[in-house]
């Protein structure tokens, strides 16, 4: 006798929603809970357009795509954006200095537990600060995440993290050579360009698998999403910090090695929660690495986006600063132990065919 598998009812019935409800509650009190947070330090909310030239110009991010039509019916290609970034950098530029934004923003080809079509994502920049005040920022954060939503710990999937603790400090070489016996820096030249072989040849010995077609940075990714991050954040939260400059596009090199640059991802219960940078504003620089990423883009998946050219303009004037993005929904996760993401989205996308 087959088993026809019947489909679950839908987010809007009222027992899903009663299930629901408790982690969007807990969601409206933290996200209150974070805006009193950033006023009490100066911080000015900011609102920005979704609708933008570019999407963003990383490779293996994929966009939604419209177009705007004018009054003669031409159209003018236009994009949901992947980030705020751009809009928040510009505003950098016109003379603000701290600004947070909470953005609805879009990514395609990404749904799963802790992926949505829309999301939320909470950036934040301090004008003529360095990278490591948003450290601090961060373990303030899931601390204060955690005691709104009345909890001790941060939960996924059976994982805990205690947010009192000042989150672990580790460089992505420290980690490479921790979790997988990799001296990455010895792949990486003095101008920060990369070395395939080496790192094809270190991560052989370690017993990884390399193809024939894979670049440095597919070879960084594997050895990252295999042996790193799968050890990020049980305990105590962990700040990946010092990226190699190649994966790396929009953050400046580090004072100290070029080799590397300022920038850390946040990971709480081997969750991935933000990404920051010590800010690039190298116009000519920016421009080169947003090439090479479409390049990358191109070879991959066979498309691009434009350069937003207004973004670049505004490089040239804005001031030195830091900015990080975080994923708010899954902030929220974590401090209600909800294990899928649109468990915590009020009104979550409509399914789409695989």
């Amino acid at each position: 006798m087959s088993v026809t598998s019947q489909k679950p009812s839908p987010w809007w019935t009222p027992d899903v929603h009663a299930d629901r409800r408790p982690f969007l509650i807990a969601r409206n009190r933290i996200q209150a809970a974070l805006r009193v947070w950033f006023a009490a330090r100066d911080f000015i909310e900011v609102d920005t357009a979704t609708l933008q030239v570019s999407p963003g110009n990383e490779a293996h991010l994929h966009a939604f795509q419209t177009a705007a039509i004018g009054h003669s019916g031409v159209e003018t290609p236009l994009y949901l954006h992947t980030s705020p970034e751009f809009a928040c950098k510009k505003l950098l530029a016109a003379g603000e200095r701290r600004i947070a934004c909470f953005a609805h923003v879009y990514r395609n080809r990404e749904r799963g537990p802790l992926h949505h079509p829309e999301f939320t994502m909470l950036e934040w920049y301090r004008a003529g600060e360095t990278y490591d005040v948003l450290m601090d920022d961060c373990g303030e954060m899931l601390a204060l995440a955690a005691e709104i939503a009345g909890v001790s710990t941060l939960v996924y999937r059976g994982a805990t993290c205690d947010p009192k603790l000042a989150p672990e400090r580790l460089t992505v070489a420290d980690a490479f050579r921790r979790h997988a016996g990799i001296d990455l820096l010895a792949t990486i030249n003095p101008d920060g360009s990369t070395d395939r072989e080496r790192l094809a040849s270190a991560m052989r010995t370690a017993g990884l698998r390399v193809a024939g077609d894979d670049t440095w940075a597919d070879l960084f990714s594997r050895v990252l999403v295999e042996k790193v991050e799968p050890e990020l954040g049980f305990g105590r939260a962990t700040i990946l910090c010092e990226y190699p400059t190649a994966e790396a596009a929009l953050a400046r090199p580090a004072p100290h090695d070029r080799r590397v640059a300022e920038r850390f991802e946040l990971y709480a219960c081997g969750v991935e929660l933000a990404n920051a940078f010590g800010e690039l504003t190298d116009a000519a620089e920016q421009r080169r690495r947003f090439e090479l990423e479409m390049a990358e883009k191109a070879r991959v998946y066979g498309e691009t986006y434009p350069l937003d050219e207004d973004f670049l303009a505004a490089l040239a004037v804005m001031p030195e600063a830091s900015g990080i993005a975080l994923g708010f929904d899954r902030l929220v996760m974590l401090a209600t132990g909800a294990s899928r993401i649109d468990q915590v989205i009020w009104a979550p996308v409509a399914e789409t065919a695989p």
